[in-house]
C-alpha cells in the first residue's frame, strides 16, 4: 500500500523598509488584523506567517516569513489581490512601507530573500 506524505510548504522570506513616523500605526494595524484579511490569507494556503521589524543603522526594516501550502501561487497571489477588503488594507500598510531599490524598480513593495539554511 502506497502512503502519500503531505508535501511540505513552500518557505517565502522578504524585506522593505518602514517609515518612522509611520511604524506604530503599522505596529498597531497588525496588532489587530482586520478578520478578513486573515481569512484571506489562510484561504490562499499561507500558514505561518510573520512580520519581524528590525533597525539597522537608524533606519527601520520589515522581515516577512510564510509558508505557502497550496497548488498555484500565482493564482492565490492573483486572488488576494483581487479582494477588495484586502486592497483596503494595502491602502493602510503601503503608505507604511519604504521599498528597497530593487522592489521600488519592479514597482513593488518588499524584496524577496534568498535562504540559505533551514532547519526542520
Amino acid at each position: 500500500m502506497k502512503i502519500d506524505l503531505p508535501k511540505p510548504p513552500q518557505r517565502f522570506a522578504s524585506v522593505t523598509g518602514l517609515r518612522p513616523e509611520k511604524a506604530a500605526y503599522y505596529e498597531q494595524l497588525h496588532a489587530h488584523p482586520w478578520p478578513g484579511i486573515v481569512r484571506m490569507i489562510k484561504q490562499c494556503h499561507i500558514q505561518n506567517y510573520s512580520i519581524y521589524v528590525r533597525e539597522i543603522d537608524g533606519k527601520l526594516f520589515l522581515f516577512s516569513y510564510f509558508e505557502y501550502t497550496g497548488e498555484d501561487l500565482g493564482a492565490d497571489m492573483k486572488a488576494m489581490a483581487a479582494d477588495p477588503e484586502t486592497r483596503r488594507w494595502w491602502q493602510e500598510t503601503d503608505p507604511c512601507q519604504l521599498p528597497l531599490p530593487e522592489a521600488a524598480q519592479a514597482g513593488g513593495i518588499w524584496a524577496d530573500a534568498r535562504e540559505v539554511f533551514h532547519l526542520s
